[in-house]
């Protein structure tokens, strides 16, 4: 098992810029392909990024192409999500997630643990 701990969120204006951080519990981090993902109230969680256990591999959501930039440090357990040039549209609750696998995944339901969420509220 893995336990999961989302932070960095918080109020910004639109152009800003926050880095989350997802603190992982054990010792098996790097096994985990992870995720982040996001819901705005009234819609439906969507994945943000995903990456391989190694991290040499990152998918992207359209919406945040360019923008926003995965990333994990095995050695800390600790997997991160710098998002820059933040829109009002990104406001959302983002948790991070990991999955027991071998690859990437963008489905929701491919992921066995989840953090609790951290409140990204985007001013326009």
């Amino acid at each position: 098992q893995v336990q999961l701990v989302e932070s960095g969120g918080g109020l910004v204006q639109a152009g800003g810029s926050l880095r989350l951080s997802c603190a992982a519990s054990g010792r098996t981090f790097s096994t985990y392909p992870m995720g982040w993902f996001r819901q705005a109230p009234g819609k439906e969680r969507e994945v943000v990024a995903a990456i391989s256990r190694s991290g040499g591999i990152t998918y992207y959501a359209d919406s945040v192409k360019g923008r926003f930039t995965i990333s994990r440090d095995n050695a800390k357990n600790t997997l991160y999500l710098q998002m820059n040039s933040l829109k009002p549209e990104d406001t959302a609750v983002y948790s991070c997630a990991a999955a027991v696998g071998t690859s990437y995944y963008l489905n929701a339901n491919a992921y066995s643990y989840w953090g609790q969420g951290t409140q990204v509220t985007v001013s326009s």
